[in-house]
């Protein structure tokens, strides 16, 4: 039977979510820059909204798919196994007694 740490969820589906996560990084880097222009030359206009909302919808999808990504990560792959007692404390009680 499976730990209740692991996901259901294929290393393939994770792959996947990594390039739609940089693909929405370079979505979030175009429609900075679109907003940006359009805003530098056409402030106020309909086309520099337009790319704010993009903008924005981008920003959304990143942080979606960046916070679905750290869920995914084992909680604890740092920490060493928690164990109930140390050995030495175990071998000092045996020794005084």
């Amino acid at each position: 039977m499976a730990p209740k740490t692991d996901h259901p969820i294929s290393s393939r589906a994770v792959r996947q979510l990594r390039r739609v996560r940089s693909f929405y990084a370079a979505g979030v880097v175009l429609w900075t820059a679109a907003a940006a222009w359009t805003g530098w030359a056409h402030p106020a206009s309909r086309q520099m909204w337009v790319s704010v909302l993009l903008l924005v919808v981008f920003t959304g999808l990143l942080l979606t798919a960046s916070l679905w990504l750290r869920r995914l990560q084992p909680a604890t792959a740092h920490r060493p196994a928690r164990h109930a007692a140390p050995r030495q404390a175990v071998a000092a009680r045996h020794a005084n007694a």
